[in-house]
């Protein structure tokens, strides 16, 4: 048998087995995105199930007021580096948390698949990769705040040098059942809206207030209206959350207006905020970039390697993309070979019934190994 696939399936078995009972661990502790001490007990676990020998080290979070990130290495004789994506929050409230539980060959639990799951993944990708003579250095950066994070990314410049980094966000199937990775993901940016009216009383003297929640209700339309999902640019905008209005007899005076907008690019929701009057039936707008996260195509950089491992595994693996954000977004303009939806496949994410296929953890681990592999022996090209 060649080594590079024994060395594939004697890790892949064990990083299988060894995951569903890690995925278990971190799952058991909720850890909601802005919890700095549910944080420290998720990082403790992680931590906890770090290769032996393995360096620990604490990064100063994106979002100042989250716990740090952790960042766990290994390092080797070789020259290649690879860098390992995760996050350890979720966006599940600890009101809402349950213990996780077996349900057929399902994990049910909240972050099983965003993305506990994947960071179980990776960290048996991890202990694999320590064995190998091509390894100079392998980085697993696990974040505190991914699920809700507004300002900027600051670990990108850290890892530019990298030869490839892979995210482990939950991984899917095409829909002739192949395994599934993501290289190309639109940009995201949530964009808050904020109407400065006047008050009075609704039933005695509304024509003296300036609604906010009319306004608001106008500017919704106006952003919905710029939706163009099938356009050169792929736009989605969606009005999401509303607020406002404090008493039932009043005009409200204020409101707020969240809204999800995803593109190819970053500018195409730049110009759905350049479109947003000023004032809207007198009252005043305010605009707000929450966030806005780039987009990520890899698909040309990744197209050698996705070959070589499908070539080594003896099946293929499918290049997809998809909508939603992700930090692999942030890291694919530094390192070109950037690939992400490297988890166990589930479902239902962010909902109660979130759940992982534990019958994936087994090919999943192949796949993950026989990338790594293409990227150790150079094979990416």
């Amino acid at each position: 048998m060649p080594v590079a696939r024994e060395w594939i399936e004697t890790h892949a078995a064990r990083i299988a087995a060894t995951a569903e009972r890690e995925t278990e661990a971190l799952v058991a502790v909720s850890s909601p995105s802005g919890d700095a001490r549910a944080a420290e007990q998720i990082v403790a676990v992680a931590a906890a199930l770090a290769p032996a020998g393995a360096r620990i080290e604490r990064l100063a979070c994106s979002t100042p007021e989250c716990a740090p990130d952790l960042l766990v290495s290994v390092d080797g004789i070789g020259e290649a580096r690879i860098l390992l994506v995760g996050h350890l929050d979720t966006v599940v409230a600890h009101e809402a948390f349950f213990a996780p539980r077996r349900s057929g060959h399902h994990l049910v639990g909240p972050g099983t698949a965003d993305m506990k799951g994947g960071v179980a993944l990776a960290l048996g990708a991890l202990r694999a990769l320590g064995e190998r003579a091509e390894l100079g250095e392998a980085a697993l950066l696990l974040v505190n705040d991914e699920e809700w994070r507004s300002g900027r990314f600051v670990h990108t410049e850290r890892f530019a040098d990298f030869d490839a980094c892979l995210c482990f966000e939950a991984g899917a199937r095409s829909d002739g059942g192949d395994d599934a990775v993501v290289v190309r993901r639109k940009a995201a940016g949530t964009l808050k809206l904020i109407a400065h009216g006047r008050a009075s009383h609704s039933g005695s003297a509304p024509e003296q207030g300036i609604s906010a929640l009319l306004a608001l209700a106008e500017a919704a339309q106006i952003v919905a209206s710029l939706s163009d999902p099938d356009g050169p640019e792929r736009l989605t905008a969606v009005p999401t959350i509303l607020r406002s209005g404090d008493a039932i007899n009043v005009v409200p005076a204020v409101g707020e207006l969240l809204c999800d907008l995803r593109a190819d690019s970053l500018a195409a929701l730049e110009a759905v905020e350049a479109a947003i009057p000023d004032q809207i039936g007198g009252a005043s707008i305010e605009i707000v970039r929450q966030r806005a996260w780039p987009g990520m195509d890899s698909r040309q950089q990744t197209a050698p390697l996705l070959a070589a491992a499908s070539e080594l595994l003896g099946r293929p693996i499918i290049a997809s993309e998809r909508g939603g954000a992700s930090d692999a977004s942030h890291f694919a303009a530094a390192i070109k070979l950037t690939i992400d939806g490297l988890g166990p496949c589930g479902e239902h994410s962010h909902h109660p019934d979130e759940r992982i296929e534990l019958d994936s953890l087994l090919p999943r681990s192949e796949l993950v190994l026989a990338l790594l592999d293409a990227v150790l022996t150079g094979a990416a090209g």
